[in-house]
């Protein structure tokens, strides 16, 4: 049976990811320049593997995996309520002002009790429930929304993983800082460019970093190539 919050799901996971990427190119072209947080000299330093930075792009392709995931069960529970219908029943219940909606047998159990005076309408409501289920259950197994539905559960969890390792792991470049950042704009901002505070100071900080990053880079000659002068 469907998860009614499928529908947030599905723009949650769209809006991260037009937040995510914003940055992807402008990070990857500072993610040669270490902003030195050790003794090493700035040479030593540039050729140091910086893991959060690491950890950010494989986040990234998680992330791009889940919302893929996400896309394509939503479109085929779309699909199944269109051509099934949730498996639910109606059940006029004695005492009930109106008929109430029932989706599963414990409902209908807690609403029309085990008296002797319900036993005719329960049998056939749990009947009717039966079959609308079995009818479900059948589309569900050919049109295979319960198996993208665990995909998706998969990949996020997978994502999710990812984002706290990378939280956990220590940035030892502008990249890997303005990586970081970045994942904490896709993960937490409720709105695309959300205007309350702390989202409009992390994305100025984040533009801040990245525009030393480009300048460091042009400085010691990396934004000069023509591979960083065409991501810019």
């Amino acid at each position: 049976m469907a998860d009614s919050d499928h529908s947030t799901s599905l723009s949650s996971v769209t809006r991260r990811r037009l937040l995510v990427g914003t940055a992807t190119v402008s990070l990857a072209s500072a993610s040669h320049i270490s902003g030195p947080v050790s003794a090493r000299s700035p040479e030593e330093t540039r050729h140091v593997p910086d893991m959060a930075f690491a950890l950010w792009q494989e986040w990234l392709t998680a992330h791009e995996k889940t919302a893929a995931a996400c896309r394509k069960q939503q479109r085929l529970e779309t699909r199944l309520v269109k051509e099934i219908g949730f498996p639910r029943i109606v059940v006029a219940a004695p005492g009930e002002p109106e008929p109430v909606p029932i989706v599963s047998m414990e409902e209908l159990d807690d609403l029309l009790g085990c008296e002797p005076a319900t036993s005719s309408l329960r049998a056939r409501a749990r009947a009717d429930l039966i079959a609308h289920q079995a009818r479900w259950d059948a589309a569900d197994e050919t049109i295979g929304y319960s198996q993208a539905k665990h995909v998706e559960e998969e990949a996020a969890e997978r994502e999710r993983q990812l984002i706290e390792t990378l939280w956990a792991a220590p940035a030892h470049s502008l990249a890997g800082v303005a990586a970081k950042l970045d994942a904490v704009l896709a993960e937490g901002e409720w709105c695309k460019g959300c205007p309350e505070f702390p989202w409009p100071q992390i994305r100025g900080a984040l533009a801040d970093l990245v525009r030393i990053g480009r300048l460091q880079n042009a400085f010691q000659g990396v934004g000069s190539s023509p591979s960083a002068e065409s991501s810019g």
